[in-house]
Parts: C-alpha cells; structure tokens; sequence
C-alpha cells in the first residue's frame, strides 16, 4: 500500500509521498511513487501514484514515452487541465491494454493519481485522476488530496492546513500527517519523496529523498509526539466536568 499527499496554496504546491510496497508480509519492496516533469521557466509537474504497481509503472513509463514522440504530451499541453486529460487519456490506454488480462486473473485494475503543477500564464493546479481516466480540480474550498492510506493523516491536516498556509508550514503539516501514518499503517514505509513548487518559479523548488534517520525528520516525530502527550495531559479532566459524580 502507500500514501501520498498533494496540497495547493496561493504559494505554491506541496507532494508528498512514501516508497512501499508489499504483496504479503514477506515480499516488501522500496519503488519511487513520485514523477517529476519539467521545462524550467516554462512547466513544471508532479504525479504521485498509488495503486497496482505494475498499472501505476505503466503509465508513467507511458507519459514518458509520449514526451519524446510527435502528437500530445505533458511537454506540449497549453494548460494544466488539458495535461490532467492526457495523464486520463494515458490511463485509459494502459487499462485497455492490460484489464482483461488482470480480471482473467483476479486482479483489479487499481491507480489512483494526484497530479499538479504549474505552467507559465496560469496559475498552480493540482488533480485526483481516477482509474476511469476522470479526474478533480482541487480549489480553496478542497485545497488537498490524498492516496491510498489516507485515513490515518487527514485530520492533522484538516486541522491545520489552509489554501493560505505558507510553503514551509504545508510541507511541515504533511510530513505529520505521513508521520501519523508511519505510526499506525505498516503498509506504509520510509524512505519519503518530498517536492515543493514555489507559485511563478515554474521549477522545483525542492525535492528531496528522506530517509529513516534523516535529523529534521526524527526531530519532528519526537517533537510532535511529545507535544501530543503534553496536550493530552493538560486537558481537563472528567472530575472537573463532573461527569464522575454519580450517574447523571
């Protein structure tokens, strides 16, 4: 399984995703989620994938393909939501190609995409493109989407996150809310693949590969651990609400 986490502000964007996968307890393995596509100062774009990893490598390897041959492309899209169509239209191809012979063996065609980016004369965009090759804006009412094993981090960020919040807070907030799913969901493993687009820079501001004892990692799991516990004891208890006082 896995768990990425695509998040659009004003600022910018934040990606956000692990590296495991596991078909049973004995066969885990470590494969990059994340696929980066730029022309620095012109586009700049992120997918993040979950699902079958042989359907997700597909179209990938796919989107790829296309960029070095004539016709539609990430490279020749004018806008973002005509790159989101492509990425569908990519999707559906693989799914023509491979569904029959994963139903004949039992096999769900399973891909769940987040796509965004920025491309020069409009503004970031970020998409949930589905297995069906139909996809999702987000906006400042829904300003992030997650894959996978999303349960376990959304409320971190539900709490925190806003389409105003700053770069550095985002990316900080996602890092919690993968750390809540390290925490509770072993589907789901270091290392983590971190992107962060800065609005009009149409490049990659950071992507950085985060490893198990990466320092700043480790000091915001223990931080947020200890500061969790600290908050916990400091709420008031049932006596002072009276609720142990007999069985009103």
């Amino acid at each position: 399984m896995t768990y990425c986490v695509g998040m659009l502000m004003d600022a910018g964007l934040v990606f956000l995703s692990d590296t495991r996968t596991n078909a049973g307890v004995d066969q885990i393995n470590t494969f990059r989620k994340m696929a980066v596509f730029e022309r620095a100062g012109e586009r700049v774009m992120v997918l993040l994938s979950a699902g079958n990893l042989a359907v997700t490598q597909s179209v990938v390897t796919l989107l790829h393909e296309r960029m070095a041959q004539d016709g539609d492309s990430l490279l020749r899209a004018p806008n973002l939501f005509e790159a989101a169509r492509h990425v569908g239209d990519c999707v559906r191809e693989v799914h023509r190609r491979d569904a029959e012979s994963l139903r004949a063996f039992g096999i769900d065609f399973n891909v769940s995409l987040i796509f965004g980016g920025q491309i020069a004369g409009e503004p970031p965009r970020l998409f949930n493109v589905y297995a069906a090759g139909n996809f999702v804006e987000a906006t400042p009412d829904t300003p992030y989407f997650q894959i996978g094993e999303s349960k376990y981090g959304k409320p971190i960020i539900d709490r925190i996150f806003r389409h105003h919040t700053p770069l550095e807070e985002a990316a900080k907030c996602a890092l919690i809310s993968m750390d809540s799913t390290l925490k509770s969901n072993l589907s789901v493993g270091m290392p983590l693949d971190l992107a962060i687009l800065r609005r009009d820079e149409l490049r990659v501001a950071c992507l950085r590969r985060i490893e198990a004892d990466d320092p700043y990692f480790q000091r915001l799991r223990v931080g947020w651990s200890e500061r969790i516990q600290q908050a916990f004891t400091a709420l008031p208890g049932l006596e002072e609400a009276g609720w142990c006082d007999g069985r009103g």
